[in-house]
C-alpha cells in the first residue's frame, strides 16, 4: 500500500489555444483512503486518474506513489493495477485464466498463481464461476471479475474508472456497497472515478470535486453536503441539487417576493465589503417546508411533483419566476397547479455565494 500525490500535475493538449484537462491539480491520497474523483463530463477526472496510471503524459508538475516519483515511469513500473468501465476481459480465457493473467505474464509460479486466485475468488464470491467463460456471466459478475484480476495482482494502488456504468441502476447500488467493504477489507489506497455524485457520497473516504480541471474542493462527503466552497459544489453535490437563487440585498438582509430573509451582522458586514448589491442564497430541498403563515413565506406554484414513496419532490415557480425544490413527505404531496406557502426550517441551513465568483461568504 502507498500514499498518492499530485503536485501541481497538468495535462495540456495541444491547440488554439491549449486546452488544460487538468490544471496544476495538488491532492493528497492517504495510504488505504478511498479517494473519490467527480465532476460532469469534461472535469478532467478520468485525464486526472490516467496521468496517476501512467496513460496520459504529465505536461507539469508531479505524481507521487508512496515515495517514488512516477511522473516519467512507464505505467507497467507503478505498482497498479486499473479496473475499466468495460471490464476489458479476454473472451477466449475463462475466469480464473482471466484473473491470473497479469501474474503468469509474471511468471509467477503456477502454484502461487492458483492460491492467490482462489483467494480472490472467495472474496468476490467467484469460485463457482472460475472455469467459466465471460460471456457466460451477467454484468455485475464479469465487473467482479474485473475486481479479482486486480486483486490477485496485489499492487499498491487500484485505480477504478467508472466500473459501474454499465450495470443497471438496482445492481449499481449493490455493487457500489460491495466495493466500499471490499476495500475496507483489503486496506488498498484506492482512487475512485465517477460522474455520479450520489455514488461518490455514498463510498468515498473524501470526495474530491473537478470542473473545467481544476479541483474546486476535496472533503469528506458530509463536509461537502454541509460546507461547499462554493456555489458549483453546492449545485453539484446533493440529489436534488441545492436551490440557489441570486437575491437583492437591503440593509438587513435579503428578499425573495414577500419573504424577507435576515442576515447576520457579520454576514451584512462582509457583503458590503465585497460592495455587493445582490447574494446568491442556497438551501437545501429538505430545508424548505410548506407554512400556513400569509406572512412571511414564498409563494410557490407547483409545476411538477416527482413521488418517490416516503419522500415526494415538489418543482416549483416563485411569483418573481425563480425556480424552486423542496422535499416533503410523499404522503402530502400537493397537487399540481396548487400555490404553496413556503419558509426556511432553520436560517442556519442558509449557503450564502458571491454573484459573480461563487465562492462561499458564511463559515
Amino acid at each position: 500500500m502507498a500514499a498518492v500525490s499530485y503536485t501541481g500535475a497538468s495535462r495540456v493538449y495541444a491547440g488554439k489555444p491549449p486546452v488544460r484537462a487538468v490544471d496544476q491539480l495538488d491532492l493528497d491520497v492517504a495510504d488505504g483512503e478511498f479517494l473519490v474523483l467527480v465532476g460532469p463530463s469534461g472535469s478532467g477526472k478520468s485525464t486526472a486518474l490516467r496521468m496517476l496510471a501512467g496513460l496520459e503524459e504529465i505536461d507539469e508538475g508531479a505524481v507521487r506513489i508512496g515515495d517514488k516519483d512516477v511522473t516519467a515511469m512507464p505505467s507497467r513500473d507503478r505498482d497498479i493495477a486499473m479496473v475499466f468501465q468495460n471490464y476489458a476481459l479476454y473472451p477466449h480465457m475463462s475466469v480464473g485464466e482471466n484473473m491470473g493473467f497479469a501474474l503468469k505474464l509474471r511468471r509467477t509460479p503456477k502454484a502461487e498463481i492458483r492460491e492467490r486466485v482462489l483467494t480472490a475468488a472467495r472474496l468476490l464470491e467467484l469460485e463457482p464461476y472460475l472455469d467459466r467463460k465471460p460471456k457466460a456471466l451477467s454484468g455485475g459478475q464479469r465487473q467482479r471479475v474485473a475486481m479479482g484480476r486486480a486483486i490477485v495482482r496485489e499492487p499498491s494502488v487500484f485505480l477504478m474508472d467508472e466500473p459501474l456504468s454499465n450495470l443497471d441502476a438496482k445492481l449499481r447500488v449493490e455493487t457500489r456497497a460491495n466495493i466500499a467493504a471490499l476495500q475496507r477489507r483489503l486496506g488498498t489506497t484506492t482512487v475512485y472515478v465517477t460522474h455520479d455524485q450520489v455514488e461518490a457520497m455514498t463510498m468515498g473516504h473524501r470526495v474530491a470535486v473537478l470542473k473545467d480541471g481544476l479541483l474546486q474542493q476535496c472533503a469528506t462527503p458530509r463536509e461537502l453536503y454541509d460546507h461547499p466552497q462554493n456555489s458549483f459544489v453546492a449545485g453539484f453535490i446533493g440529489s436534488p441539487a441545492m436551490n440557489l437563487l441570486t437575491v437583492p440585498m437591503n440593509g438587513w438582509g435579503v428578499r425573495i417576493g414577500a419573504y424577507e430573509i435576515p442576515l447576520r451582522r457579520d454576514q451584512l458586514r462582509d457583503a458590503k465589503w465585497a460592495g455587493l448589491e445582490e447574494i446568491t442564497i442556497g438551501v437545501r430541498p429538505e430545508a424548505l417546508r410548506v407554512t400556513g403563515s400569509a406572512e412571511e413565506a414564498i409563494k410557490l406554484t407547483v409545476d411538477l411533483v416527482e413521488e418517490l414513496g416516503a419522500d415526494a419532490l415538489v418543482h416549483g415557480t416563485t411569483p418573481d419566476n425563480q425556480s424552486l425544490v423542496m422535499r416533503i413527505d410523499g404522503r402530502l404531496a400537493p397537487s399540481m397547479g396548487r400555490t404553496l406557502r413556503v419558509a426556511i426550517r432553520d436560517l442556519g441551513e442558509l449557503h450564502l455565494f458571491h454573484p459573480e465568483t461563487g465562492e462561499r461568504l458564511n463559515s
